[in-house]
């Protein structure tokens, strides 16, 4: 009986820790599970390549523009300007140059221009004109032209004896003091670049290339005038000119060999250019 109720006792003093666990456990939540978050692990660092020996920066030179040949001539400022045989003015006379045309510029001797008049050296003085310049064409084409320059006042003669037959075939009685229009561009082509130009404008015309892009240095122009204008086709034209630049012309008409400008009048008659070199 005793031992009865000892149990009882000690049952009875357990009882209250028993309830206290249980209700704990029903109010209690559930824990709240924390958000995981991934530790940040640092990316493997990688070799670096070995340094390149790369080769020295190119140095950079800026492009210098083009050269661009200039030839040189004189335009004559004053009328009846003597040409003299020698640089001074106890020299002969050869001839006198208009105002405004164009002689070839060869060099300077003192206060006088070297030029060619009539096949010969011969000199200006330099108070009667300035010096010009052009651009230059090809080494063909200034080679006739140059060639053209040294005939400057070599008088004009229609139907004047031609160089050759048109095919390289030279003819007899020709003379570099005589020449017209169509055998004046005959001879300098045939001398300077080996062409052979036929014997009139008429001819002339239909060779080389039809000039349809402009004008350049040493092109052929061709022109009608007042006695053919009203013809048709090739007998329109009647005269040729060889083109310089800036409207500039080498030729020779009616009285002699001369470069000058070309006159609206002359403009007028203009009908086509043909390129032979």
């Amino acid at each position: 009986m005793k031992n009865k109720h000892i149990v009882c006792i000690i049952a009875a003093l357990m009882l209250p820790f028993a309830f206290a666990g249980c209700a704990q456990n029903e109010a209690a939540p559930p824990p709240v599970e924390d958000e995981i978050v991934s530790p940040e692990v640092p990316s493997p660092s990688l070799p670096e390549p070995p340094a390149e020996e790369l080769p020295p920066a190119e140095e950079i030179v800026p492009e210098e523009p083009p050269v661009v040949n200039k030839i040189k001539y004189i335009k004559v400022t004053g009328d009846g300007v003597n040409i003299r045989s020698g640089p001074g003015s106890g020299y002969k006379s050869l001839g006198a140059a208009e105002r405004n045309t164009l002689y070839a510029l060869e060099g300077v001797s003192g206060n006088w221009y070297k030029t060619y008049y009539k096949g010969s050296a011969a000199y200006i003085y330099k108070d009667y004109c300035v010096p010009v310049e052009f651009e230059a064409g090809g080494d063909m084409t200034e080679a006739v032209i140059a060639e053209g320059t040294k005939h400057m006042g070599v008088k004009y003669v229609y139907g004047a004896t031609r160089y050759h037959n048109g095919k390289g075939v030279y003819l007899s009685g020709f003379s570099t003091q005589a020449f017209d229009c169509s055998s004046l561009m005959q001879y300098i082509f045939k001398v300077a670049a080996n062409v052979n130009l036929q014997v009139t404008t008429r001819t002339q015309v239909v060779q080389g290339e039809a000039v349809t892009n402009g004008l350049k240095r040493g092109d052929l122009m061709f022109f009608t005038n007042a006695a053919r204008k009203n013809k048709t086709g090739v007998e329109r034209i009647g005269h040729v000119a060889m083109y310089l630049g800036d409207n500039y012309i080498l030729h020779t008409a009616s009285d002699y060999a001369k470069i000058e400008q070309i006159s609206s009048t002359r403009w007028g008659y203009y009908i086509q250019a043909r390129r032979m070199v």
